[in-house]
Formats: C-alpha cells, structure tokens, sequence
C-alpha cells in the first residue's frame, strides 16, 4: 500500500509541477513558488493525519501518506530546479549556502526521513507532527529568508561546506522524527491513543534507532564542518556560537546513546531527552543565527 502511496504522490507532484511551469519558456518554474507549493502541501498533510488520529477516519491515513509524498517529491523537484537556475544565473552552486536554502533542505530530510520509516511503521499516526513540523521550517524560509539567488561567498565555495550540509540536515531530519516519536510515547499511556499507537516498546525502539541515525550524521557533520572551517578561517575549532551548540547537541544525543547502552534508560527517559536534543537543534539553527553572532553569521537573512 505504501508503494500505492508514492506513485500516486508522484503523479500529483509532477502534475502541480507542469501547472506551474504552464506557459514558461524552459519549463522550469521559478524555484521559490514550487517550494512555497511544498510547504502548503505538507500542512495539508499534516492536518490530514490530525484528522485521522482525532477523527478516526481510517482513510485518511492513506490520503495523508499520499499528499506527503507529492510534497515531497514537489520539495526534491524544486531542490533541483533551484540548483539549475543558480547554474543559469552565472553562479553554478548546489543550493545548501544560505539560510533559505538549508531550511528548505531542512524541510526535505525532515519529511524524507519519516516517510521512508513509513515502510516499516504499523500506523500512519505519527505524520501529524512530522509534518506540521516541515511545514513550519519550510514557511519559516519563505517568510524570513531572502530566497534570491546571489553569488556565494569566498568562505561558501567549497565541497566540503555540502557535506556538512548534508550530513548535518540527515542528522536534524532523523531527529525531528525522533521527537515527533518521543511526543507520542508520552501520549501512548492515554487510553484513547492507545488503538492508535504500537506498543510501548516498538516506540521506543524506533525512537532509539533514529537517535542512532541522526547521532551518526550528525558527527560526520561536525567532522566535516571542522575540515571546511580550518580551509575557510584557518581554524578546525574556535568555538565559534555555533559551534559550541551544535557541539552541545551532539553531548546531549551522546549522553543519551550512553545512558541507553550503560543505564538501560527506556521509555519516558528517552522521550524527555529525544524532545529536549530536538529544542537543542532548533536553538543551534535558529536561536543562534539570531541571537548571537560569530563566524557563522553569513547565514542571517541579510547576508
């Protein structure tokens, strides 16, 4: 059923992509509409699942699943074609180098993540969350971010600044999924949630899985973010604001990899410490790019 659900959500990506690029010259859509298009999309979705979780509508599950699909897809396709318009605007850059640009790659592995895991869920419940999550990162860059494409600076024109990229955003998207997971095993004790939910356990072990995964991209992040800033400032460390979060997030996901493996820590433990690393990766991304300033600043929406 879930391969039902992606081929479907493609054909509808590529139909609102064909309406979109309806009456253009080279059939590509201006980037910014396409991923404005995602974020209402992914909203749709996750108002949807709210409906079948709150409402009981079995079908909406499937109609959800299918709608976060297109969105999804949409999102890739508007990733790509963003990508080619930097390369006709003279610049040739893949779109990761600004605030913009990571937030709506934010929004991409966010959903990605969940939706791949999808395969493998007993219910469709926990795309509520997920997705009114993308969706509030993606309208995030649309209302603060200057999503004009501009030539990048001498800091940003490495290859090494794309991996950090990547494996960083892999890191957060497995971690938004993980808090979405850590939500919802504290509502699992409410006996209506309980029809709704897998067991106790199966949470968890999803929940510490995904902890596994983001903790893994999100080192090699880190490791490649220092490679990048000894080639930009000469430097692999200066504990720079954003440095000194993300490390801060990477203790607290450690810590909580090691109080699993040495403590046995299970259940509401993880869920409590699953949901305080995600406030953690939100004031690393946003509360540091805007409350404080350091090397990292290019990432502010006037730079």
């Amino acid at each position: 059923m879930q391969f039902k659900n992606f081929f479907i959500g493609c054909i509808l990506a590529i139909l609102i992509y064909a309406l979109s690029a309806f009456g253009t010259h080279t059939l590509l859509p201006e980037n910014s509409l396409l991923f404005s298009l995602s974020t209402f999309i992914y909203l749709l979705a996750g108002i949807i699942y709210l409906i079948y979780w709150i409402f009981k509508w079995e079908l909406g599950a499937l109609v959800g699943s299918t709608i976060g699909w297109s969105g999804f897809i949409l999102n890739f396709l508007a990733f790509i074609v963003r990508w080619i318009q930097t390369h006709q605007a003279g610049f040739g850059y893949i779109p990761l180098s600004n605030l913009y640009e990571s937030l709506v790659f934010f929004g991409l592995c966010t959903a990605g993540i969940y939706l791949f895991l999808e395969f493998k869920l007993p219910t469709k419940i926990f795309g509520s969350i997920v997705f009114l999550v993308a969706s509030f990162i993606m309208s995030y860059a649309s209302l603060k971010a200057d999503a004009e494409i501009k030539p990048l600076l001498p800091a940003l024109k490495s290859n090494w600044l794309i991996a950090h990229v990547i494996t960083c955003f892999l890191g957060y998207g497995a971690f938004a999924v993980a808090f979405a997971l850590g939500i919802f095993y504290l509502l699992s004790s409410k006996s209506n949630f309980k029809n709704y939910l897998p067991s106790p356990t199966t949470l968890d072990n999803l929940m510490y899985r995904l902890i596994l995964f983001g903790f893994f991209w999100l080192s090699l992040g880190i490791i490649t973010g220092s490679v990048w800033a000894e080639q930009a400032w000469g430097s692999y460390w200066s504990w720079d604001p954003k440095e000194t979060w993300s490390f801060i997030t990477w203790l607290i996901y450690g810590g909580t990899i090691h109080a699993r493996l040495t403590r046995g820590w299970r259940g509401k433990k993880m869920a409590w410490l699953s949901i305080i690393g995600f406030a953690s990766v939100l004031f690393t991304y946003f509360g540091v790019n805007f409350l404080l300033s350091g090397l990292h600043s290019y990432a502010t929406p006037n730079s």
